[in-house]
């Protein structure tokens, strides 16, 4: 038996115990509860998918040289042009509106060195260079080489797709219930 001036061993910390609250191991979620803490991934999901398909179109269009059946040049020009103009308008509401929101409790919101606003700044380079060359196209400066395009299409398109599944993925349930409650999640409004 020990005495009462030894000291008890150490008890080394459960590796619950060691992560910080947004990493410990949170219980399994009804699946009530998962729709709740899952509805911005699906809702941006949904979003996402318009760009994924505009964004796939285009490129499709380039690497096979052929625009899609029965589309106009000018038809194809309006489609990407439509498509850089929904994508500035989806980051435009994200930075100033969504993101500040989240950022309250998310790091992965915060800041200029945040990776998700740090995709949005490669994306928009990428995006001017497309959008320049549309717009040269459709006034008539320069004939549309499917090449060009391509080439435009593929120096942002990397960050673009990782960008789009990133973010449903940081919105997913098994993140969001880190840092928000079922009532802070029945509040967002998107």
């Amino acid at each position: 038996m020990a005495s009462l001036h030894e000291q008890p061993a150490a008890r080394q910390p459960s590796s619950a115990e060691t992560l910080s609250a947004p990493e410990a191991q949170l219980p399994p979620l009804s699946a009530a509860d998962f729709r709740t803490f899952n509805t911005l991934a699906v809702k941006m999901d949904y979003f996402h998918n318009h760009f994924r398909t505009t964004w796939t179109m285009l490129h499709t269009a380039a690497t096979s040289n052929k625009r899609p059946q029965g589309m106009s040049i000018r038809q194809f020009l309006s489609e990407g042009l439509s498509f850089i103009q929904h994508l500035e308008a989806h980051h435009s509401i994200e930075e100033n509106y969504f993101f500040p929101q989240l950022a309250r409790k998310m790091p992965e919101f915060r800041g200029g060195k945040a990776e998700l606003l740090r995709q949005h700044r490669e994306i928009h380079k990428g995006m001017e260079g497309l959008q320049a060359y549309l717009r040269a196209c459709r006034a008539g400066e320069v004939e549309l080489q499917m090449s060009v395009l391509l080439e435009k299409l593929d120096s942002w398109g990397d960050v673009l797709w990782t960008h789009l599944d990133q973010e449903v993925k940081t919105l997913g349930a098994e993140n969001m219930r880190r840092y928000w409650t079922l009532a802070d999640m029945k509040g967002f409004m998107m």
